[in-house]
C-alpha cells in the first residue's frame, strides 16, 4: 500500500529535493575574509550549497567537515558511462571492481568499507537492504542524469544516522531547467544514450530523463575469455509545486533495469572462469514530502522507498532464477533548521525506517530503527563557526545507539580557511548478517569516531584552489564473515561455512592534498593525492598488524585541461599502489597506472562533439583479484545541449 501511496505523491509532483535552486545569490561582506563571491548563474550557485553536511541546503563554508562538490561541468568534461572515473578524481576515494562498467562496484572513502559509505540518491538512501553488507553497487549508477555530487569524507551519524562511518555521498539529478541530449559508440560495441529535459516556472518545476547503455564488455573473470556485457535503461524524475512563497510540495522518482553477464566459480576449479551466468537487477526509488519556509523556520517532511531486486540465473539450469533476493527500505523523516538570532541556529530531525529483506533460501525477515537528533550553530560573520550535536537511535534488534559530533572552522583571509572536525558513526547489523544461514543475532553495530583538520584555499571548481587534511578514524565491532575453512569447534559447530562476528578494532589515518592552478590562460592542471594506511588493530587477532583488504596505501589522480577557442583537450592519469586482496595478506594486488586522454568540439553554441582513449598503453591491472579489467578503448560521440 506504501508504494502506491508513494507513487500518487510522486505523480502529484516530482522533485529534486533541495531548495538550492531556490536560494538567492550570496551576499559579499565588504569586512569579511571568508565573503562568498558573487554568483549570478544557476549551476554556479549549485556548487557552494551541500545538503552533506546538515541534512539541509548550506553553504559549504558554514561546515567545517571535508566535503567535496563535484559539479556538471566536471562530470561532462570527463565523459562516459563509468562513475568511478568521476569519484576518483575527488581525495580518499578508491574503488573495487568485479569485471567492467555493471560489475559490483564498492567505493571506499577514506580506507572505509564500501558498505560503510551513505548514498542518496535525490533525497533517497539507496542501500540494497537484501546484500549482505547493505551497501549500494555503484556498478548500476551510471552519470547521464547527474548534475552534481557532494561528497562529505568522515564519519557523521549525528546527521545522518546508520550507515555513515566512511561518509555520505549525495547524488543530485539534472534540473529542469538544463534539457540536454548525448550519445555515444566505441570500443567493445559500447554504446549510450540520455536524455533529459522539462518544464520551470514560478509555479514550479517538472524534470524527467531517461538512459540507455550497453556493451559486449570483456570477460570478468581474469583467465576467461568469453565477453560478458551489460545493458541498463533507467528513467527519472523530478518536481516541484510551489503552493505559495512559503509550502511547497516535491516528489522524485528512479527506476533502472540492467542484465549483467557474470563468471563464476565452476567445480572443480573453485577459481573465477567463464560461465553462461548473467544477473537481472531493478533498482526502484521514490520521494514524496514537503518543504516549509518561514520567517526564522525551514522544514522538510518527507517519505521515501528504495527497493532492489536481484535475480541470477544460469542458462544451464533453465530458465527460472537459480537465486534471488528482494531488499526494501521505507523511511519517513522530517528535518528543521530554526534561526535563534542572527549568530545562532538550531537544527532538529528525527526519522524511522522500516526494513525488510528475502532470498531463495531466506524467509521475509524485517527490522526498524528510529532516531532523533539536534545540532547548535554557531556562526560569526563567516569569519569563524562551529556545530556541535548529539543524536540517539533505536534498533528493533540490537539496541540502541549515541552518537556526537562537531566541526569548526575559521577564516584566515584572502580566501585561505581553517578547519576541524569530530564524528563518531554508527552502522547496524544488515538483515543478512543477522538472520541469513551464515547470520549472527549477537552481532553489536560497528561504531567509528573520526577526526579530521584541514587547510583550504579557494574552491574546487574552480581553477586556483588548495586543500590540506590529516585525518584518523578508529572503527570498533566492525562486522566480517568468519570462514570455518581448517577450522575445529567454535562457530563450526552449528555453522559448517561459517558465519558473521565483528571485530574488534581497526584504524585508518592519512593525509589527502588537492589543488589545482591556471598554468596560463589556456591551460589548467589539477592533482589529488591520498595517502591512507590501515591497520588491524584486534588483539590477538592471527591478522593483528596486516593492512585491510583492498585498501591501497597510495592513490593519486593528475589532470590537465587545453583550451583553444572551441577545442578543448585534456588527460586524467590515476595511480594507485599495490594492496591485499585477503585480510591475511598472502594475495598480492599489484599497482597500477591508467592514462584516459580526451577532447571536445564546441561546433555551435548547441552542440559539441568529443571523444576519448581510456586506458591509453593498455595498462593490465586489477582492483580485485581474479577480476579482469578493461584494456584500452576508444569513444566518439555528440553532446547538444537545449
Amino acid at each position: 500500500m506504501s508504494k502506491y501511496l508513494l507513487l500518487l505523491g510522486c505523480s502529484l509532483c516530482f522533485a529534486v529535493p533541495t531548495l538550492a535552486q531556490d536560494l538567492p545569490d550570496p551576499a559579499p561582506e565588504a569586512d569579511s575574509a571568508n565573503a562568498m563571491p558573487i554568483v549570478l548563474t544557476h549551476r554556479l550557485r549549485e556548487i557552494y550549497i551541500t545538503v552533506v553536511a546538515s541534512g539541509m541546503t548550506d553553504r559549504i563554508t558554514a561546515t567545517g567537515q571535508p566535503v567535496s562538490i563535484i559539479s556538471k561541468d566536471e562530470i561532462d568534461a570527463v565523459q562516459g558511462p563509468d562513475l568511478t572515473r568521476i569519484l576518483q578524481r575527488a581525495p580518499g576515494v578508491t574503488i573495487t571492481r568485479n569485471g567492467g562498467v555493471g560489475g559490483f562496484t564498492g567505493v571506499r572513502v577514506r580506507g572505509a568499507e564500501a558498505e560503510q559509505l551513505l548514498v542518496v540518491i535525490d533525497g533517497v538512501r539507496v542501500a540494497d537492504r537484501a546484500s549482505p553488507g547493505g551497501g549500494f553497487d555503484f556498478g548500476n549508477l551510471l552519470p547521464g542524469a547527474i548534475s552534481k555530487l557532494e561528497l562529505l569524507r568522515g564519519s557523521n551519524s549525528v546527521i545522518w544516522g546508520s550507515q555513515a562511518i566512511g561518509g555520505v555521498l549525495a547524488v543530485t539529478s539534472a534540473p529542469a531547467d538544463d534539457p540536454a541530449f548525448s550519445a555515444e559508440y566505441g570500443s567493445r560495441g559500447s554504446f549510450y544514450a540520455r536524455a533529459g529535459g522539462g518544464l520551470s516556472a514560478n509555479a514550479g518545476s517538472l524534470a524527467f530523463d531517461g538512459g540507455y547503455f550497453r556493451t559486449d564488455g570483456f570477460s570478468t573473470a581474469d583467465v576467461g575469455t568469453e565477453p560478458d556485457g551489460f545493458r541498463q535503461w533507467q528513467i527519472g524524475g523530478r518536481g516541484r509545486l510551489n503552493i505559495n512563497h512559503r509550502v511547497s510540495l516535491i516528489g522524485s522518482a528512479r527506476y533502472a533495469d540492467g542484465r549483467l553477464d557474470i563468471d563464476g566459480f565452476p567445480a572443480p576449479l573453485f577459481s573465477l572462469a567463464d560461465t553462461a551466468e548473467y544477473q537481472d537487477t531493478r533498482e526502484f526509488s521514490a520521494l514524496t514530502g514537503a518543504e516549509l519556509s518561514f520567517d526564522d523556520v525551514s522544514v522538510l517532511a518527507s517519505f521515501s522507498l528504495s527497493d532492489i531486486e536481484r535475480d541470477s540465473l544460469d542458462p544451464l539450469f533453465g530458465a527460472d532464477p537459480s537465486f534471488s533476493t528482494d531488499g526494501r527500505s521505507e523511511r519517513a523523516e522530517v528535518r528543521s533548521t530554526w534561526k535563534l538570532d542572527h549568530a545562532f541556529s538550531l537544527r532538529l530531525g528525527g526519522e524511522y525506517e522500516w526494513t525488510r529483506f528475502s532470498s531463495t533460501f531466506d524467509t521475509e525477515k524485517r527490522a526498524n530503527i528510529g532516531g532523533a537528533y539536534g545540532q547548535l550553530s554557531f556562526d560569526h560573520e563567516g569569519k569563524f563557526l562551529i556545530n556541535a550535536g548529539a543524536r540517539v537511535d533505536d534498533h528493533s534488534r540490537f539496541g540502541s545507539a549515541v552518537t556526537f559530533g562537531a566541526d569548526a572552522a575559521f577564516g584566515l583571509g584572502s580566501d585561505w580557511r581553517l578547519r576541524a572536525s569530530f564524528g563518531e558513526g554508527f552502522k547496524a547489523p544488515t538483515l543478512f548478517q543477522l538472520f541469513s544461514d551464515f547470520g549472527n543475532q549477537a552481532l553489536a553495530a560497528e561504531r567509528s569516531a573520526s577526526f579530521d583538520i584541514g587547510l583550504d584555499y579557494g574552491d574546487r571548481n574552480l581553477d586556483d584552489f588548495f586543500a590540506l587534511s590529516i585525518f584518523r578514524r578508529d572503527s570498533e565491532n566492525q562486522i566480517d564473515f568468519i570462514s570455518c575453512f581448517g577450522v575445529i569447534g567454535g562457530i563450526c559447530t552449528d555453522r559448517p561455512f561459517g558465519t558473521y562476528q565483528n571485530i574488534r578494532l581497526t584504524r585508518a589515518q592519512g593525509v589527502e592534498v588537492e589543488g589545482g592552478m591556471a598554468i596560463s590562460e589556456n591551460v589548467a592542471a589539477r592533482a589529488v593525492y591520498a595517502f591512507i594506511d590501515t591497520e588491524n588493530r584486534t588483539s590477538g587477532s592471527v591478522n593483528e598488524g596486516n593492512q585491510l583488504a583492498r585498501r591501497p596505501r597510495h592513490a593519486a589522480t593528475m589532470s590537465a585541461d587545453w583550451t583553444l577557442r572551441e577545442f578543448r583537450f585534456g588527460g586524467d592519469l590515476r595511480l594507485v599502489s599495490r594492496s591485499f586482496d585477503d585480510a591475511a595478506g598472502s594475495v598480492r594486488i599489484g599497482g597500477y597506472a591508467v592514462l584516459d586522454l580526451r577532447a571536445s568540439w564546441q561546433v555551435t553554441g548547441t552542440f559539441e562533439l568529443f571523444g576519448r582513449v581510456e586506458n591509453v598503453w593498455d595498462e593490465q591491472y586489477q582492483t580485485a583479484a581474479g577480476f579482469g579489467t578493461a584494456g584500452r578503448g576508444v569513444f566518439a560521440g555528440i553532446r547538444a545541449a537545449m
